[in-house]
């Protein structure tokens, strides 16, 4: 029995977790949930699955949260902080499942307490990947990646000191074909429906804007201990290879498999065994094709300025991040347009030149400050936009 505690309960890779314990519990327990806004849905999931401590990020949610557990023995708490210490609680695995920055405190929590952790925020390798992987190699906590692509990498992975180049996936988003004049047109509806994959509307934009395979860059160097020049993303629109390690004698391995995040969950959940899933198995030949191309760094520029940032090292994957964000929000909000989210990293970068962050709250100061150089850059962005259509705001 594996006793489990899911940050990020409410979104779509909690989901997909609490489906698999559901279906499989002679095998796992939920120790903690933890979710962002919605209590409703998170005392829902609590009572579903016999958590025995429950935390809610938004701390105007603490006392109907509380309410509605009330007389149900499952203890409750509120904020950043209790999110940390939820993180914290003995358990044999922490799912990390927050999306953005938020999740990275709690996630570096949970390494530091020796808990191994299935990693679907990238954002923490991405922030702060070396001091992760530090406190993991003092703690002896295991990093399980989530991501399909990570997680298919890990699977095929035998000896790193001889490998030749590692290939991330990439579906091309919904506007693979599309024109850079028509992507300067393009509604949020449009840019969260993904081809291929359900997923929650940030992550659907850094799929459409290619930024997701940047960020994915920047946290497979981090996991598997190779050169910035050894990572590789290749554009496959059918989604069914998912990585690829390409080993100095001439070997390719690859992991396939159905687009169902159900598939990797489910390997970093019973790691080192594996556990049946109810996902539609792969048929080649129903399948017919896999076609594969080389990215666009021209209509997708987002993707060229996070191998940019690899390549530069030190706080620009911070500061990358925490700039992405920020548009993306705006981008969502309808503030700015789809081609405005990489015209906004690209500026923030190009801002904010820090020190390279040691410490926590080092990273903390990094991700504010470019956070407020992103606002600044979005509103003069928006402003452009009244300009240009004859609109006061």
């Amino acid at each position: 029995m594996k006793h489990i505690t899911l940050l990020g309960a409410t979104g779509s890779v909690g989901a997909s977790t609490l489906d698999l314990i559901a279906r499989n519990p002679a095998r796992f327990a939920v120790e903690a949930l933890t979710g962002g806004k919605d209590w409703r849905m998170l005392a829902t999931l609590a009572k579903q699955h016999g958590a025995a401590h429950v935390v809610i990020a938004d701390e105007a949610g603490y006392l109907p949260l509380k309410n509605a557990l009330a007389g149900t023995g499952i203890s409750v708490a509120a904020g950043a902080q209790a999110l940390v210490e939820a993180a914290r609680r003995p358990a044999d695995l922490v799912v990390a499942a927050i999306v953005g920055a938020a999740g990275l405190p709690p996630t570096l929590a949970a390494v530091e307490a020796g808990i191994s952790v299935a990693l679907a925020n990238k954002e923490a390798l991405v922030c702060a990947g070396g001091i992760v992987t530090a406190a993991a190699a003092r703690s002896g906590a295991a990093l399980l990646p989530v991501d399909s692509e990570h997680n298919a990498i890990f699977q095929v992975l035998e000896q790193r000191e001889r490998v030749a180049k590692i290939t991330l996936t990439a579906s091309g988003g919904p506007f693979r074909t599309m024109s850079l004049a028509d992507m300067a047109h393009v509604t949020r509806a449009q840019a969260v429906k993904h081809p291929t994959w359900s997923m929650g509307a940030k992550i659907s934009i850094d799929s459409a804007t290619l930024m997701n395979k940047g960020l994915e860059l920047i946290e497979a160097w981090h996991l598997f201990g190779v050169r910035p020049d050894q990572l590789a993303v290749l554009v496959h629109p059918q989604s069914l290879v998912h990585g690829l390690v390409e080993y100095i004698d001439g070997s390719v391995l690859a992991q396939l498999g159905p687009a169902d995040m159900r598939v990797p969950i489910a390997h970093a959940m019973a790691w080192p065994e594996r556990i049946a899933t109810p996902v539609q198995r792969l048929c080649l030949a129903t399948a017919g094709r896999l076609d594969f191309e080389e990215p666009d760094r021209v209509r997708f520029p987002a993707l060229a300025l996070a191998e940019a940032a690899l390549a530069a090292g030190n706080c620009r994957p911070c500061i990358l991040n925490a700039a992405n964000e920020v548009a993306v929000e705006a981008f969502l909000d309808g503030r700015i347009g789809f081609l405005d989210i990489a015209a906004i990293v690209a500026d923030t970068l190009a801002a904010l030149s820090p020190s390279c962050p040691q410490t926590l709250a080092e990273v903390s100061a990094i991700d504010a400050e470019s956070r407020a150089t992103a606002m600044q850059f979005a509103a003069r962005s928006r402003a452009r936009s009244f300009a240009a259509n004859g609109v006061q705001g």
